[in-house]
């Protein structure tokens, strides 16, 4: 059995997506899932773009011990260096350092000749390789850069100490024949590959990451870039689960290959990601999303029911999902909730369960139906920190298509109670600025998500903000299924963080 490396960027290249930004905290959570689920490298972050990507990494090299922490740098002098900083205190450091190696980029963005090109690769691999035993080399760009240039540029690389070399599709542009092809000509035209791990990074820009991917592995790779739920740059990155779950599923394809993530895991940590960053799944999403494991159709229910796999090729239960779902609803007792719980795999104290319990009741009151997505939202929303400068008392809307939206709110602030009454172009717009009238505060929104965890008219309404106040940035998140009153939570947890 030969073994294919999961490199998760999730942290790193996950987190360039514009709005996936993550604070120190909600990076090293992150992290403890991932060595959780499995993944073998840890790409924490790029140390040299700012000091808290610096202290992510260096937090996040502290706390995990069973992956290896990677930081990511230029082919300059102080990124290296940050970067070794930054992985002092890890057990298993590696440093991936990546240079363009393309014509337009070299013409556009470097300015310089493939002969200064090599020699940088030539000069700072060596002094990456002076500060850590573990380097990973990518040619920028590579599967636009001229071959035969490119085989001297990873010669280059191995022979200054990279143990592993990356071949980026930045930009999304090759399609799966073209990326088997080019595996195959650097295995056969660098003659010093076999001294070094082959492995390969994905964009979505065409929508083929993950079947480049997967090509990829099929021609000789044997380490994947890949992110969580597949977020990153652009169109994002070639989906993690995706590529766990097609070398599971297709054994008579892949071989004799194996990953040593634990898909029972996937599920959990596909909505960790989804949480923090405010990034929402699409319902149609291969193996996460919520319709993935759904059946509607008749003809579909009725064979699934004498035989799973007539219609289902993957187990739930493989990612983390029970194969059956639990009916809960408002006279469901203590023992029913807590199994449940149980087999979506939380672990909580007596104190926390009793605090998602009276949340169920209240949450069961008003909805025929409690599904899984209810109860992993309720332990997420019973989670966070309960420290409030800002709390809400109470809320009243008027709204119609004939007058002007009203809203009267009632907090407790900063130990006083206070009430104000505000308009706004809609009732949830009214209510922010009546907040806003009682704090004085008035941040910029920059982003309101509203969307519904499961579906009927009774769901649940889950709604992310985001907040800016000069230059910070912040965000909170809420669940109700009155969304008005969501709305405001959310809001007024974003507040919170502020103060």
């Amino acid at each position: 059995m030969e073994k294919v490396i999961i490199f998760d960027t999730t942290l790193r290249d996950g987190e360039q997506a514009p709005g996936a930004s993550l604070s120190c905290e909600q990076k090293i959570e992150v992290a403890h899932q991932l060595e959780k689920l499995g993944v073998d490298v840890i790409e924490a972050g790029f140390p040299v773009s700012s000091p808290g990507d610096f202290k992510s990494v260096e937090e996040i090299s502290k706390k995990i011990r069973k992956c290896i922490t990677c930081a990511l740098a230029r082919c300059v002098k102080k990124d290296i260096e940050y970067a070794s900083k930054a992985l002092k205190k890890a057990k298993r450091p590696r440093i991936h350092i990546f240079l363009a190696t393309s014509k337009i980029h070299l013409k556009y963005k470097f300015k310089k000749r493939g002969e200064e090109i090599l020699r940088i690769a030539k000069r700072y691999v060596r002094l990456a390789r002076k500060l850590c035993s573990d380097i990973e080399f990518s040619p920028e760009d590579a599967t636009r850069t001229e071959k035969s240039f490119l085989f001297k540029v990873i010669e280059t690389a191995i022979k200054e100490g990279a143990r592993t070399i990356n071949i980026p599709d930045t930009v999304g542009y090759s399609y799966p024949q073209e990326i088997f092809s080019l595996i195959k000509e650097i295995l056969n035209n660098v003659p010093n590959i076999n001294k070094a791990t082959l492995s390969i990074h994905c964009h979505n820009d065409l929508g083929m990451a993950v079947a480049n991917s997967l090509s990829a592995v099929l021609a000789g790779v044997r380490q994947i870039h890949c992110t969580v739920n597949g977020i990153g740059e652009r169109a994002g990155n070639a989906s993690l689960e995706e590529i766990v779950m097609a070398i599971k599923t297709r054994r008579d394809v892949f071989d004799r290959l194996y990953t040593s993530v634990n898909t029972k895991e996937i599920f959990k940590t596909s909505k960790l990601v989804s949480t923090l960053t405010g990034f929402l799944v699409p319902p149609n999403k291969a193996i996460v999303g919520r319709n993935a494991f759904s059946h509607e159709a008749g003809i579909h229910q009725d064979a699934i029911l004498k035989e799973r796999t007539t219609y289902e090729i993957m187990d739930p239960k493989e990612i983390g999902l029970p194969g059956t779902q639990l009916i809960l609803g408002k006279h469901s007792g203590r023992h029913a909730l807590f199994k449940r719980l149980k087999d979506l795999g939380f672990k909580l104290t007596k104190k926390h369960l009793d605090l998602v319990f009276k949340r169920f009741k209240v949450l069961a009151d008003k909805k025929k139906e409690i599904f899984d997505e209810d109860l992993i939202a309720i332990v997420q929303e019973q989670s966070k920190p309960k420290k409030q400068i800002i709390k809400l008392l109470g809320v009243r809307v008027e709204s119609g298509t004939d007058i002007t939206p009203q809203a009267e709110v009632e907090l407790l602030y900063k130990g006083r109670k206070s009430k104000a009454i505000s308009f706004g172009d809609g009732p949830v717009d009214a209510c922010f600025k009546a907040v806003d009238k009682i704090t004085k505060i008035k941040p910029r929104l920059l982003q309101y998500k509203l969307s519904a965890l499961t579906s009927g008219r009774d769901a649940q309404g889950e709604v992310w903000v985001e907040l800016k106040q000069g230059k910070r940035v912040v965000w909170g998140t809420s669940l109700s299924t009155d969304i008005i009153e969501a709305s405001l939570k959310a809001y007024l947890e974003a507040l919170n963080k502020l103060l």
